[in-house]
This record gives structure tokens, sequence and C-alpha cells, in this order.
């Protein structure tokens, strides 16, 4: 059943909530370099300034100077209602992403609290978000079977293991569905992003999109594939690809289709494309 209490928690999200994106900001605080996995389509670096890659960031910045971010964006743009953790690697492979919600907590207690993640961790820190106050959850589920999975994920590092192939897969979506499942039993509001790679998922959203809504997903995010790294010869999705994908996935879970693919540094409302200095 549908958890309606902590989505209308989220009314001053600008990526929960379409009628936000046009009234309220959100900050993404780049506190979180180390991944656990290798995405193909993810070079897994940081950028220059001018690159505007979904998740890159310029520069990585302590929970302190995260703070003074956040504190000097405010002045600059009061409608910001969210303060997220989003990269550039994995939030959950780093402690600095917990340090950094204590910091906002104390300083901004009525912010919205905000975390996306690949979910490999997921299981084991999923109550301590809670604890925390987090409010708002995307996970970056891109199958729900490994045969698939191991097409798009070369490796993952978990319990001191590096794990490729099938392994690898498996165990990254076992933990992204128990992931999920449980952040919803604690009230936490989750978004699904799925990240759409023509001939290798595409004919695989709507499982997807079936599977989660099942655990309590209540938003969907259908991304184009930015062709890189390993994945840079793949043609990225069109315009009409993308819409029929959505299209489908619609009639399961409502879609979220003002989505930027912003970069982990980001600031300000959706369309201000503004990066943190």
């Amino acid at each position: 059943m549908l958890n309606l209490q902590p989505i209308n928690e989220l009314k001053g999200h600008p990526c929960f909530n379409p009628g936000a994106h046009h009234r309220f900001g959100r900050i993404h605080l780049p506190v979180a370099p180390r991944c656990n996995i290798k995405c193909g389509y993810c070079d897994r670096k940081l950028d220059c300034a001018n690159e505007t890659r979904p998740g890159t960031s310029s520069r990585v910045i302590t929970p302190e100077e995260a703070l003074l971010a956040l504190q000097k964006a405010l002045v600059e743009e009061p409608r910001i209602r969210v303060a997220a953790v989003a990269g550039p690697g994995d939030p959950l492979a780093n402690e600095e992403t917990f340090r950094t919600f204590e910091l906002v907590s104390k300083t901004y207690s009525g912010m919205i609290k905000c975390l996306s993640t690949n979910g490999l961790f997921l299981p084991g820190k999923v109550d301590r978000l809670a604890l925390l106050g987090l409010k708002a959850l995307t996970v970056t589920l891109n199958a729900v079977h490994p045969e698939i999975g191991s097409r798009i994920y070369e490796w993952v590092d978990y319990e001191g293991e590096r794990l490729t192939g099938y392994d690898a897969a498996d165990r990254l979506i076992k933990n992204q569905l128990e992931g999920i499942k449980r952040a919803v039993e604690l009230g936490i509001s989750v978004k699904v992003n799925t990240v759409l790679i023509p001939g290798i998922n595409d004919s695989h959203v709507e499982e997807i999109a079936q599977t989660v809504k099942e655990l309590g997903v209540h938003l969907m995010n259908i991304m184009p594939l930015y062709p890189a790294a390993s994945f840079k010869d793949l043609a990225r999705p069109t315009a009409s690809q993308l819409q029929e994908v959505r299209s489908t996935a619609s009639g399961i879970l409502p879609q979220m289709t003002w989505c930027r693919q912003c970069r982990a540094d980001a600031y300000g409302l959706l369309s201000a494309q503004t990066c943190l200095s």
C-alpha cells in the first residue's frame, strides 16, 4: 500500500513534486567521492567546470564546507528547500555523507534531506538515514534480472570482495530491492531512476516499474543514456524512444518527466543549471 504521509511532506521537493520545480530549489553537496560499483556508462572522474555530465562535480568538499556552501546558496537563492548528496561517487560509500546530514539538521532543521544512491549499501545503512531525518531517497535501478544487469555493471565492491559479471549484478539487485523495501517501511519516499540503454534494458523497463511499485515506490524517472566510458559508442535514446518507454511505464508508476540529469554540485531551481564554484 502506498504510504502517502511522507510524500505529502515533500511538497517543496522539486524532484518529487511536479508542482514544485518552478517554485523551489535544491542543492547537491558533493561530499562523496568514493564509489562501490562500476557502471558501464560512468567514467568515475571529476570534470572541468564547463562539463555538465550527470552526477559529476568539479571538486569534492568536506561536510563543513558543504554547510558553508548551503548557507551561501541560501543567500543567493532563498527558495532552496532540499539539501541532497548525490555524488560524485555513491553517498553510502562515504562517511562524509552522514556527517553532512548531521550538520544540516543542526543548522537547518526544516530543510528536506535527500540522497541518491546505487543501493548496494542501502540495506545496512537505511535505518541510520531514517534516524538522521532523511525524507527523500532516489535509487538508480537499471535492471531486476542479473542477466541484464551483468551487461550494465562491470563490478561491485561488497564486504571486502570485488564481484563481477552475474554475481555482481545479482548482489547489487538483491540489495537494491531489499533496501527500497526497508526505506518504504521506515516512511521514506522513494523514487527510482532508470537509465534507458537501447539494446540492453529498453524492453525491461516495464518489469522494473512493476517490481518497484510492489515495494512501495511512488515515482519513476526514466533517463536517457549519456554515452560515456565503456558505453561511449552506444546510441543515446531518441526522444520518441524515451517517450514510448515512459508512456508504457506510466501505466504502472507516475513518471518524472522534468528531470534535468543534474550534476552532483548543482544548486538553485532545476532550470537554473547553476553549479557550486
